[in-house]
């Protein structure tokens, strides 16, 4: 006999009244498999902190890897663009935006089917297919299959920050997950250090034939399929089927997180929970604030090394130059992620990480056709730094929503208005403008300092949102007769059956 499910429609909620019952594991979640609905295992601090380091050792450093991989791969055209690729002007302005296209196209589909199967197997085979049409750049020479490619490489790396994103929501705590993402978030800068050193090696190999972007790329997909390999060996599909960990770790691992009410994952696609999240007013504003920090991104991924070159250096030069960016990327995603966990806030620390980029976009702006090289080179490593905040909105899905599908859906949303902001932002880069690029760095100025205010806003919100949930606490505990034991009880009842977080009265937002 499954549980009473009560509806309370005065908080929104739904909470489970018989916990003696039989449960229907189809409609809870997965964790149940493995727990109860109350906590029957007691661990100590010192054994989840020595699991969390277990932890550590292996899902960080996938993540990473993978995320790297991913990096170099999608910005594998922006080395190509000097190194001899046989498509220019507005041609590759074209097979630039034709990856997010795929991108754009696929995500929905791509994170609802990775809902019914086992996460790190379809992440794995993904990125080994995504390897080998890597390799396959080294063959054509005309516009039309490098658009079709990259429309394939977007459509395969669309799963790829959703999965990552719930896979630490399924094993870390909300106040570890910021930095957790942050470290994988961080191998873009480490991508574009060793990207832009490899590019620099290539292209002192002499064009005898064998142009030195089909090195890269050959290399770049050699690379992701061995990655690819490593992913689909050891990435945990959730904390319940985790080859690394033994049972009790297993059970350790989700009594780890039942307090924070998040739980882990649920394989049926829940209707209810996608118009829940298609009608949450955080889900939309999260969707702008993506939308305002990518579209400067959509620009300056494919256009960095065209608008330093432009200053007046040389191709060898410009590789090299490239690398300091990098290094600034990731000092601002780890501390962006560290502060974020740390302080307990999500908001913040994106506008800390945008006050250096919009420093450096004024420069650009103000300096523009100054011929003031080293001024302008150091306002393009410092534009990098708004980077981070791509970082802390995954962090802010992760600790904000709970439900299983409603995740899958606003990650897949978030990751959509990624796309769209990419697809805008490489048309803010013109061939016309060129090699100034002036409306492209204007409209960085306008758009980030506008999701400076959104910024605010979102926090407001979820403050507001937390102080409501705990006035209907109070009065669901004065209706009900609750002592602190029962509310207790009723709270770890509440984990693990895939509520969401405007059902479950003990979900608390982080601002």
């Amino acid at each position: 006999m499954e549980p009473e499910v009560k509806d309370e429609k005065k908080t929104d909620t739904v909470l489970i009244t018989d916990v003696d019952s039989e449960v229907d594991l189809r409609d809870k979640d997965e964790a149940l498999r493995l727990v109860g609905l109350e906590r029957t295992a007691q661990f100590t601090e010192e054994y989840y902190a020595k699991l969390r380091r277990k932890l550590d050792f292996v899902i960080p450093p996938l993540c990473a890897a993978v995320y790297c991989t991913q990096y170099l791969d999608k910005t594998a055209l922006s080395y190509a663009s000097i190194m001899g690729f046989p498509v220019t002007g507005q041609g590759y302005n074209l097979v630039a935006l034709s990856f997010y296209i795929g991108f754009l196209i696929w995500v929905f589909p791509s994170m609802y089917i990775a809902q019914r199967l086992r996460l790190g197997k379809y992440l794995g085979a993904n990125i080994v297919a995504w390897g080998t049409i890597m390799m396959l750049h080294a063959i054509p020479r005309s516009f039309g299959p490098f658009f079709a490619m990259r429309l394939i490489l977007g459509m395969l790396e669309s799963c790829v920050a959703p999965i990552l994103i719930l896979i630490v929501s399924m094993f870390y705590k909300k106040d570890e997950q910021g930095s957790r993402i942050a470290w994988f978030y961080m191998m873009n800068g480490v991508a574009g250090i060793f990207g832009g050193f490899i590019a620099y090696g290539i292209s002192f190999i002499p064009n005898r034939g064998f142009a030195p972007f089909k090195i890269i790329y050959l290399m770049l997909g050699a690379l992701a399929i061995a990655v690819g390999i490593a992913v689909l060996l050891f990435m945990p599909d959730s904390p319940t089927n985790a080859r690394f960990l033994s049972k009790e770790e297993r059970i350790a691992a989700i009594e780890r997180i039942r307090d924070e009410q998040g739980g882990t994952e649920n394989k049926r696609l829940k209707k209810e929970q996608v118009v829940e999240a298609l009608l949450d007013i955080r889900t939309w504003l999260i969707v702008l604030a993506t939308l305002l920090t990518n579209i400067p991104n959509g620009g300056l991924a494919n256009f960095t090394n065209i608008i330093v070159k432009g200053f007046g250096y040389t191709t060898k030069q410009t590789l090299i130059l490239s690398t300091p960016g990098g290094f600034i990327g990731i000092l601002s995603a780890v501390l962006c992620g560290w502060y974020s966990d740390r302080a307990g806030e999500r908001m913040l620390p994106i506008v800390w990480s945008l006050i250096p980029t919009l420093a450096g976009a004024a420069m650009l702006v103000g300096l523009n056709g100054s011929g003031q090289k080293g001024a302008l080179l150091f306002a393009t490593w410092i534009v990098g730094t708004y980077g981070s905040s791509l970082a802390i909105i995954y962090a802010y899905n992760a600790s904000n929503t709970s439900g299983h599908t409603k995740k899958v859906t606003v990650n897949a949303m978030t990751l959509a208005a990624f796309c769209v902001a990419n697809i805008v932002g490489t048309e803010t880069f013109l061939p016309k403008d060129a090699p100034g690029y002036l409306p492209g760095k204007i409209s960085i100025l306008v758009l980030l300092s506008a999701q400076l205010a959104l910024c605010f806003i979102i926090r407001w919100v979820n403050l507001w949102m937390n102080r409501r949930k705990r006035r209907a606490l109070e009065e669901m505990k004065r209706q009900n007769g609750w002592s602190d034991e029962d509310l207790k009880r009723e709270r770890e009842r509440a984990a693990f059956v895939d509520m969401t977080d405007k059902q479950n009265p003990f979900f608390e937002y982080t601002a």
